[in-house]
């Protein structure tokens, strides 16, 4: 912040702002620092920033401090200060709070709230039927929410947010007998581009997929995976400030699923922000940032995939040995919340085990290392098919 906030600052004698923000970081004080210490921190900063023929001056002498670098240091705590309260405010791209939505005495969605924050990938996950559609039309601004709100941008979601949303639907919606480029520019005109921006933006995207001799063709003639690409392009030419994908691999061999997801992270690189609904829970631990889940018309499950992993993954352990565990098992009998067990070998298996939380680390190391022979030790994090699992079942026992 410091670095962003001094880019507006004249500074004298063409000292660079990184000069300056590196100053002040590397030796910055606390309220424990001896004097004797903060007067060396402001000479270092001194240095830099005030011409080397001024006279020394005693900074801690308040007959003889030097304003010039407070002030310049003072514009730079303030300015730091606007652009942390800025940037915080400006990271919610999209908010919907407490969402409820009824279809003929059906609950589609029932009090769910989630915060999709610039420059994130968001994971919209459930089962079948759990309200993830329902809530994707709802931003997209194909029906109202009964209760609730959604926030876009900083202001309530109106009509003419959705021309700054990109929308890949799991139904595909291409005509079949117009041509790929004419319908691919039909399209982007449709989002205001015109059709000169369109042609150049559109001829980029189809040589980065290697798909020109594909212009002239009729979808008709296209294999699905093939439209997918084309409809792939068609969401993302405009460059909207939210992107939502609806099973965007569907269809797609392994080869082209990797492309899709290439170009899904070079597009969060240059700061989209994307709304990934799938059932592919490989591709949420390779994508996504943050993840909600939503079963039952509710949300069960929201938080970034590398704290829930985390936290689900507390005190789970994947051990390898030699030969048989039962004597560790019957050792930790008590103790083991969950198990599973894997042989790898005729002579090596592979125990995972969740423990109770009066097992530590240590203790279960030596119990491994005095009870069985063991070859590997290391934390077990639970994948986000096993976290998607568990979780869903969990919550559909508790709500019989």
């Amino acid at each position: 912040p410091l670095q962003e906030a001094s880019q507006s600052i004249i500074y004298p004698n063409n000292t660079t702002p990184k000069l300056i923000f590196a100053a002040v970081v590397s030796s910055f004080p606390t309220q424990n620092t001896p004097r004797i210490k903060i007067k060396k921190i402001i000479l270092r900063i001194k240095r830099i920033i005030i011409p080397k023929t001024t006279s020394q001056i005693n900074f801690l002498n308040k007959n003889h401090f030097d304003l010039q670098l407070f002030f310049y240091f003072c514009v730079i705590i303030i300015k730091s200060i606007y652009y942390l309260y800025t940037k915080r405010n400006k990271m919610e791209l999209l908010k919907v709070e407490h969402v409820t939505k009824n279809y003929s005495g059906h609950k589609a969605l029932d009090d769910v709230s989630l915060t999709v924050n610039e420059g994130r990938i968001y994971g919209l996950l459930g089962p079948n039927g759990a309200g993830k559609t329902t809530l994707i039309r709802i931003i997209n601004h194909i029906t109202a929410p009964d209760s609730g709100t959604v926030t876009f941008d900083g202001h309530q979601l109106c009509q003419d947010d959705v021309m700054s949303i990109g929308y890949l639907p799991e139904e595909r919606g291409l005509y079949k007998k117009m041509k790929v480029g004419e319908q691919a520019i039909f399209f982007a005109r449709l989002k205001g581009l015109s059709r000169k921006d369109a042609n150049l933006r559109l001829r980029e995207w189809f040589e980065r997929l290697e798909i020109t001799s594909w212009w002239d063709k009729k979808v008709e003639e296209l294999s699905k995976g093939m439209a997918q690409k084309v409809q792939f392009i068609i969401t993302v030419l405009h460059n909207p400030k939210l992107l939502i994908f609806d099973e965007p691999f569907s269809g797609f061999d392994p080869i082209n699923a990797n492309i899709l997801k290439n170009e899904i992270l070079r597009l969060k690189e240059n700061g989209a922000t994307v709304i990934f609904s799938t059932h592919n829970m490989s591709s949420v631990e390779s994508l996504c940032d943050d993840i909600t889940l939503i079963n039952s018309s509710k949300n069960i499950l929201t938080g970034s995939v590398a704290d829930i992993r985390q936290q689900l993954g507390a005190n789970r352990y994947r051990i390898t040995i030699e030969g048989n565990p039962n004597e560790l098992l019957q050792r930790l009998d008590g103790h083991i919340l969950t198990k599973d067990i894997e042989t790898i070998s005729p002579t090596q298996t592979s125990v995972i085990l969740k423990l109770t939380p009066d097992v530590s680390r240590r203790e279960l190391i030596k119990l491994a290392a005095d009870s069985v022979d063991m070859t590997s030790f290391a934390p077990a994090l639970p994948s986000m098919d096993e976290i998607f699992i568990s979780t869903v079942n969990n919550f559909n026992k508790e709500h019989k």
